[in-house]
């Protein structure tokens, strides 16, 4: 799969998640990569025996004071490979993206694992 046609369901993603959710991001970039640094594997604590997916990196809606400003934007990556080796057709292939864009946005508004999951669930 290209990089334009990850790119494609990404956008399609974005445009299928419920706008309360798309309307409040602010200053945050949505990016794609092939796989994750070692760095941010290191980061997460995940071995080669396990996937990232997606990373959200930044600080969330709940932890900022009156004081954050002028910094640089909330990243959002999406694992291109990662994300590939976890789906065994298109159309789970396309859940997975938005799935995992979801989930890594629900970071941005301060929710951890244990929230986001009860809500998935």
């Amino acid at each position: 799969m290209t990089d334009s046609e990850f790119d494609i369901l990404i956008t399609r993603a974005m445009n299928e998640l419920p706008d309360k959710y798309i309307s409040g991001l602010q200053n945050v970039a949505i990016v794609m990569a092939d796989e994750p640094t070692v760095e941010q594997k290191r980061k997460m604590r995940i071995d080669d025996e396990h996937l990232l997916l997606g990373l959200y990196e930044g600080i969330p809606l709940t932890k900022r004071g009156s004081n954050y400003n002028f910094v640089l934007p909330d990243k959002i990556t999406l694992f291109k490979n990662q994300i590939l080796a976890a789906s065994s057709n298109q159309t789970e292939l396309f859940e997975s993206i938005k799935r995992t864009l979801w989930h890594e946005i629900a970071h941005y508004y301060g929710l951890d694992h244990d929230r986001i999951k009860s809500l998935q669930d």
